[in-house]
């Protein structure tokens, strides 16, 4: 008899790695959900950043809570608050003697010019907008409460809320969560056989019509009876005297599980509306890598009458605009030489990064702009090749904050919350950048000009060294722990970015970079580039105290890119439109309203428009 070879012992390693890896699957989405992983393309990199301020009416220092959140800017609703009096800290910052009150504005004649729009109908008539449903006094409350932990979501989730297409679905599900509450206790009594079979057989019949049903549509036509006949069933067990303990026990499980699963949908929802926001869309970056492409094939494009000796000469009107978006870069300029009756001695220099610079030159090489010249900065580069000495060498966009006010010594009053648009680190570079010019206009690229700006030119700053939209409903006192110990008017006003005037000789003649520097040392806590980003806020405000020259608040709208239920006068009549907040015009989420004012200055006849189907 032949001896046989005992079996070969199977290996426990490959069923382990093979069930680590099934358990890793399950992990991947649920990361996601909780924002674990960025974007794939980033469009901006201009999440909003979100400050906790705790207002207090009294006197004492305010406990202030500032997570590295998402959102920021500003509505103009909410009336200024008094603020106490605080005894100002001596700062430890050096500055150039103090710049006393703002001077007197003198506004220069401004000649209205029509933006060229060209409707289907050949008319200007206005275009009827619903005038928006005004909430309740809880609703308000419930959206800051929604905006506090979801931003912006919130906003967009309540105008785009659909119409419920199953609401006698959720009528059959209430009606069998109460009779599976009731059954149990009706089961046990005495007497109630007939009972306890009628329950039983409507919660069978519930089960089964809900097992095939979604919506309302996909009901049966006799349902509107089951629904009574439950509703008798379920009045009748009411009616019988049970331990309310367990039905209890059972409703609260019931709400619980509902609550979790409403705030988990919730959450879920608030992730994908950010990750629409905070991606760059396909066909953006197809059209990115064409150009890009395009720009190192072409070699015919530059020319021998290129405008670069316009670049440095400083009397020409000089307008500065950080980008990383191809289009949103072509609109602003667009709209601005659009709307100037005078564009020979115009130029615009746009600051961008290394992986767009190709893209966003090769563009700009393609299309000219009336007379105007058009200078593509690769901001890394000139940071790092001249500028060695400043550790700053990524190019950071314009910084938004979501600001939430609440009173912990009156919690009656209402909480606000204010949204503020502020200068980037990389804006305190533009005078070094820009060693030989006096003055330029500092332009964010979510805005476009509707009317001529050559009025700014002309304005007497005197010792001010920035012009800007001050925004009265956030004042100094009320971020005073954000401030820390240095010197600063509580009373004094927040200001906006978006369009801003800014003289750079007294610029650099009140050291405005080197107090920044200082600043940044005092403000930054850690080296990770949330802390970086949330020390802009502060800085920002600090480093130009006493040096705003507060321009006319006509001049430019904001919150386009978060409010709703602006009207449409007041839109077509302001000078500039601020599309500050995450719903940018040139995504799908943006406001449908106020898309078309940005869409009118984007460039229809652009090939690579055509072939990377962009149709924002």
């Amino acid at each position: 008899m032949k001896a046989t070879a005992p079996p070969a012992k199977r290996r426990r390693g490959p069923r382990l790695a093979v069930l680590a890896l099934v358990f890793c699957s399950l992990l991947v989405p649920i990361a996601f959900l909780f924002n674990r992983f960025p974007a794939v393309y980033v469009t901006d990199e201009r999440p909003e950043q979100e400050v906790i301020l705790p207002e207090r009416h009294s006197g004492g220092v305010n406990e202030m809570k500032q997570p590295g959140g998402s959102d920021a800017k500003p509505e103009t609703q909410d009336a200024p608050e008094k603020i106490p009096k605080i005894d100002n800290v001596p700062s430890r910052v050096i500055t150039k003697p103090e710049v006393l009150s703002p001077p007197a504005i003198e506004r220069a004649k401004q000649i209205p010019v029509p933006v060229p729009v060209q409707h289907k109908n050949g008319s200007s008539a206005n275009v009827n907008i619903r005038p928006p449903r005004v909430p309740s006094a809880d609703e308000l409350e419930k959206a800051k409460a929604c905006q506090l932990e979801f931003g912006s979501y919130c906003l967009w989730s309540i105008e785009h809320k659909e119409v419920m297409k199953d609401a006698i679905v959720k009528i059959l599900k209430d009606q069998l969560f109460v009779a599976r509450s009731y059954y149990p206790s009706i089961a046990k009594l005495k007497g109630k056989e007939a009972l306890t079979r009628e329950l039983k057989q409507n919660i069978q019949e519930h089960e089964r019509v809900l097992s095939e049903s979604i919506v309302d549509a996909d009901l049966p036509s006799f349902m509107k009876k089951k629904i009574e006949k439950m509703h008798q069933a379920i009045a009748r067990a009411k009616s019988c005297t049970v331990d309310c303990n367990n039905v209890d026990k059972k409703l609260r499980q019931i709400l619980h599980m509902t609550d979790d699963e409403a705030h988990f949908h919730m959450k879920q929802s608030a992730y994908l509306y950010n990750l629409g926001v905070h991606t760059m869309p396909k066909s953006h970056h197809c059209l990115n890598m064409r150009l890009t492409v395009e720009y190192f094939k072409s070699t015919t494009l530059d020319s021998d009458d290129s405008p670069v000796h316009k670049f440095n000469v400083p009397d020409n009107r000089h307008y500065v605009i950080l980008s990383k978006n191809v289009l949103a870069a072509s609109v602003i300029i667009n709209s601005s030489v659009s709307s100037s009756e005078e564009t020979r001695n115009v130029v615009f220099h746009v600051l961008t990064d290394a992986q767009n610079f190709y893209a966003m030159r090769h563009w700009f090489l393609r299309n000219t702009y009336r007379e105007s010249a058009v200078n593509v900065i690769n901001y890394e580069h000139i940071i790092l090749e001249n500028l060695p000495e400043f550790s700053m060498q990524q190019l950071y966009m314009p910084e938004e904050f979501r600001v939430f006010i609440s009173s912990f010594e009156r919690p009656t009053e209402k909480s606000r919350m204010e949204y503020l648009s502020v200068f980037s680190h990389s804006h305190f570079f533009i005078p070094e950048i820009f060693k030989d010019l006096k003055k330029v206009i500092v332009l964010d690229d979510d805005v476009i000009v509707q009317r001529d700006l050559s009025f700014l030119w002309n304005l007497d700053m005197g010792d001010k060294v920035n012009a800007a939209v001050k925004f009265c409903g956030l004042r100094m006192g009320q971020l005073r722990n954000l401030l820390g110990e240095a010197t600063y008017d509580p009373q004094s006003c927040a200001w906006m970015s978006g369009l801003n005037v800014i003289n750079l000789e007294k610029w650099r003649e009140y050291n405005v970079t080197e107090n920044y520097l200082q600043l940044l040392e005092k403000f930054r806590n850690n080296d990770d580039e949330a802390s970086l980003r949330a020390a802009a806020l502060p800085i920002s405000f600090l480093s130009f105290q006493n040096l705003i020259y507060p321009l006319d608040e006509r001049l430019t709208l904001s919150g386009l890119g978060y409010q709703y239920g602006i009207e449409e006068e007041i839109i077509r009549t302001s000078t500039s439109l601020h599309y500050n907040g995450n719903m940018k015009p040139w995504l799908e989420l943006g406001i449908p309203n106020y898309r078309k004012y940005w869409k009118r200055f984007l460039a229809r006849d652009e090939r690579f428009m055509d072939e990377c189907n962009v149709s924002p």
